[in-house]
């Protein structure tokens, strides 16, 4: 697939994102401790409630979004996910 191909399909879902009408900096908390977590908290409150939530996260984990919330997920949720199905096949 050309790189064009994989802009489009980007642009489409996540122009009906939720966070789109959030501050950015909401979903890239610089702690998991103390107020970093009440903010992941709060970003992930509006994941839980924006129409492309599952897709965000396919993007998240198919191109390895290593910070910030995606998808409803922190960056250790992703890692545990991107691990499991391995840990599995063993």
């Amino acid at each position: 697939m050309s790189l064009q191909g994989n802009v489009i399909p980007i642009i489409h879902w996540s122009r009906r994102s939720l966070c789109l009408t959030e501050d950015p900096e909401l979903f890239f908390p610089v702690s998991t401790e103390g107020p970093g977590r009440e903010q992941y908290e709060r970003a992930k409150a509006v994941c839980r409630r924006c129409p492309v939530q599952r897709r965000c996260l396919e993007y998240a984990l198919n191109t390895y979004q290593m910070y910030g919330v995606w998808g409803g997920t922190t960056p250790d949720e992703r890692r545990a996910a991107m691990t499991a199905p391995r840990q599995g096949a063993r």
